[in-house]
């Protein structure tokens, strides 16, 4: 199997440093092998998740916004983001010197308190009663 390299750009302040990549890049290993980096379209997915940018804007030094959108549908299908998440996830409760796997969770959830305005309404004084 041909390694691709990443084409040298500009970096952006969105792109994974090296040490991020090789955290995540194990879990690429079983995906196949096409013209653009693994690296490289997830740096340009995470610049589209980061900048809010419509995929069409999508920077020309990227890879074209199709094949990005495209390897982001896979990707999803094959649950590669939850994947990402959960090692992330334990990664980062290693560093903390907790358990790896959570015990519990907590969900909070915010009361909105609402003004409910009712319909406009006039008063009949001849008939003592309310109209609509």
């Amino acid at each position: 199997m041909k390694k691709i390299e990443d084409k040298k750009r500009q970096a952006y302040p969105s792109d994974l440093t090296d040490a991020q990549w090789e955290v995540i890049k194990p879990l690429y290993s079983n995906m196949r092998v096409y013209k653009w980096s693994k690296r490289e379209l997830t740096n340009a997915l995470i610049y589209v998740a980061k900048t809010g940018c419509q995929w069409r804007q999508l920077p020309h030094d990227f890879p074209p916004f199709q094949t990005v959108y495209s390897f982001y549908r896979r990707a999803k299908e094959k649950n590669l983001w939850d994947k990402i998440l959960e090692l992330l996830v334990e990664k980062t409760r290693q560093q903390a010197e907790k358990d790896t796997k959570p015990s519990y969770a907590i969900i909070d959830s915010q009361s909105i308190k609402t003004v409910y305005k009712g319909e406009e309404r006039g008063f009949d004084g001849n008939k003592k009663n309310k109209r609509p």
